[in-house]
């Protein structure tokens, strides 16, 4: 998916670059944050350092203080828990203050909500600094911010750079008085999760970050046996997709732990006639009015080699969300392959590989 992201410095824009069980508490399911046309001006095929420079001008993400190779750990463990909208959140520190991020695999660049910009110290970044001052996501402006320190376990990251993004929508009715709680801090997107070659493992309940991407070989002590191995295939704009098949007919989708469920995208479930059967559900997005969740009954649903059998999956409009004529393509972008089926099917998903493992 290409993103071809407009961020802009001091008004001028700049030129486009590379861009759960589902059990809701309400009525509204939680569509993942979605990222369109976020500029990354460095590749992260190409390591100068421990980890990858996000933007131009941008210092190089490092481990703080490296101990010699021969002492150092190669890689850091961190368990993950469930929220109530079925997404998965990790423990980690933003200068130095306690936060929990949402983990997503469709989100290309980490957030930290707006509300808890000053707790964490993060203001936004000014016309003049380096990095853009503003991004634009699906069709508004946010602040852009650097984290002096971004830790994960035991893994230190400085100088990140995360966009700073209105979370209200990820809030859920605690059941007293219509108060809401609130349910992440942030967003942990592929900008982190891909170059440190995460792996994230749904049964264990585990995400381990590779320290060093210099360390060969694949991250030890996952058990694939039974699994069924689908290669992923990153675009340019950090996405992950897999190859399918919806009732016969070929498809791909976005790996996307951040979407509560499978979603497809309604103008392809028209075309191929499936019938639809309205819900009370709605999603919603950043910077995206809430929209209504149909829901469809697929026969025939594989991914890879694997025969999932009949589902029922959730269908809405993407075109805001998926763009660069992917859902046009051949084979088309049919939707998104979300947090309860990647969890029912024991997914393990290895950014270092890029490998998608499920079994029955």
């Amino acid at each position: 998916m290409r993103d071809s992201a407009q961020g802009d410095r001091a008004e001028d824009r700049l030129p486009r670059g590379r861009s759960k069980r589902f059990r809701p508490r309400d009525a509204r399911a939680i569509l993942r944050p979605v990222f369109t046309d976020i500029p990354l001006f460095c590749s992260r095929k190409n390591f100068a350092a421990l980890l990858v420079v996000l933007v131009v001008g941008l210092p190089a993400l490092a481990v703080a203080r490296p101990p010699a190779r021969d002492e150092a750990p190669q890689y850091e463990a961190l368990p993950l828990m469930r929220s109530s909208q079925n997404h998965l959140l990790v423990r980690a520190e933003i200068n130095g203050k306690p936060a929990i991020l949402l983990v997503d695999t469709g989100a290309p660049l980490s957030a930290v909500a707006i509300d808890r910009a000053t707790h964490f110290g993060m203001n936004p970044v000014s016309a003049k600094s380096k990095i853009p001052s503003r991004l634009n996501i699906n069709g508004a402006f946010n602040a852009m911010s650097i984290a002096r320190g971004l830790r994960l376990g035991a893994l230190n990251l400085v100088d990140e750079a995360m966009v700073l993004i209105d979370f209200s929508y990820l809030r859920q009715s605690s059941g007293n008085g219509g108060d809401h709680e609130r349910e992440s801090d942030g967003i942990l997107g592929t900008d982190i999760l891909s170059p440190l070659m995460a792996v994230l493992d749904y049964d264990r309940m585990l995400l381990v970050l590779k320290i060093d991407p210099r360390v060969s070989g694949t991250v030890p002590g996952f058990n694939f046996r039974g699994h069924r191995r689908v290669r992923m295939r990153e675009s340019e704009g950090y996405n992950l997709y897999v190859d399918g098949s919806v009732n016969g007919t070929k498809a791909r989708l976005m790996v996307d732990t951040g979407a509560f469920a499978t979603l497809l995208h309604s103008q392809f479930v028209l075309r191929m006639k499936i019938p639809l059967r309205q819900t009370q559900f709605k999603s919603v997005g950043v910077n995206l009015a809430q929209s209504r969740v149909r829901l469809a009954n697929i026969t025939r649903f594989s991914v890879g080699s694997l025969d999932m059998q009949s589902h029922r999956v959730g269908v809405i409009n993407l075109e805001r969300l998926i763009h660069g004529g992917l859902l046009d393509a051949s084979p088309p972008v049919a939707g998104l392959l979300g947090s309860e089926m990647l969890a029912r099917y024991h997914a393990i998903i290895d950014f270092g590989t890029k490998s998608l493992y499920l079994k029955q």
